[in-house]
């Protein structure tokens, strides 16, 4: 069997040696036992630093190591998606460059690819993450997955193994807005997950900051359903139903009683927060619209500025036809 790992790169240059000589020390083990032959498919995600010369050196020292270089930072869902069209194996794995992604766990995950799993999860712990954040994260994936058509599992992210037929099926999903957590679940297939414990950067800071989290998390909970329209049709109905019953009672109050104040305070509480759903309810439309937009204009996902391997065994962009053979 020929394996490839695929490793996101963004701003790795301080890393990127260390981390293939962790993987490839690892790779020689498993040659050795397994038999199996492995590739190294590294995406540089336009870094601003040294990563495409570190990468480039790597690939001229290590024949099992290639790499494609992107014309500028396009995200790490095409990041991904590029590692998956120009591997070749028959299984690939996933991980990150910065070794929070402990290359050891290869070999666990080969083993349960052997027993006939074709999606092999690593799902880390929370051990060492703060309070705050771990209960942020238990909060939002109980929400999510009341909200979105397929169920997401807290700790569980892109470091995994996926059958050939797996990334076949994934890349035969072309939508333009690339949800790979949903993605994943969506596609199925046997699949099994194992624990890890939390390892720590060893190099630099992480790339995602709060306002990219909470995007990342607004994208997956508008990729994968369309309950938010669903719940801003419920909400008006509901917003028309109280206003009804208010205007009745103002009408029998005055009746009964007659008109003894303007209520001008009592009109403008309910004009402001009735203009503030209003606009909430046109934002979730817009995200829906914006989205259909991007999907219309079938921009390809990314440019690639360099790379030492041949064309990906796909085309950026799947056409109906061969959507319609996978």
């Amino acid at each position: 069997m020929l394996i490839s790992i695929v490793v996101p790169c963004f701003n790795e240059e301080e890393i990127v040696d260390r981390f293939h000589a962790r993987v490839t020390d690892e790779l020689a083990l498993l040659e050795g036992e397994l038999g199996h032959e492995f590739e190294l498919v590294y995406v540089d995600d336009g870094s601003r630093d040294g990563t495409l010369e570190r990468l480039d050196h790597l690939a001229a020292a290590d024949s099992r190591a290639r790499y494609v270089s992107f014309s500028r930072n396009f995200g790490k869902e095409a990041a991904m998606l590029a590692g998956l069209q120009y591997a070749k194996g028959d299984a690939v794995v996933i991980m990150d460059a910065d070794l929070q992604h402990p290359p050891e766990l290869v070999r666990r995950m080969l083993a349960l690819h052997e027993e006939g799993y074709e999606q092999v999860i690593a799902r880390r712990t929370r051990k060492g993450d703060r309070v705050t954040r771990t209960l942020a994260a238990r909060a939002y994936y109980r929400l999510i997955n009341r909200l979105i058509d397929v169920e997401l599992v807290d700790g569980v992210g892109d470091f995994r193994l996926l059958s050939r037929r797996a990334v076949d099926a994934v890349l035969g999903l072309a939508e333009y807005n690339r949800f790979s957590k949903g993605i994943f679940a969506w596609v199925g297939f046997r699949s099994t997950t194992f624990e890890y414990e939390n390892a720590a950067r060893e190099q630099g800071r992480s790339k995602w900051s709060f306002g990219k989290l909470l995007n990342y998390g607004l994208d997956g909970m508008l990729s994968f359903n369309n309950k938010p329209l669903r719940a801003a049709l419920y909400l008006g109905l509901l917003l028309v139903s109280l206003a009804s019953l208010y205007a009745a009672w103002i009408v029998v109050e005055a009746m009964v009683n007659g008109v003894d104040s303007p209520g001008y305070v009592t009109l403008l509480v309910a004009v402001t927060a009735l203009s503030g759903v209003q606009m909430v309810m046109v934002g979730v439309v817009g995200e829906y619209v914006g989205r259909i937009y991007y999907e219309v204009k079938r921009r390809p996902h990314y440019l690639v500025a360099a790379t030492d391997v041949d064309r990906p065994r796909r085309t950026l962009r799947a056409t109906d036809q061969e959507l319609v053979g996978t």
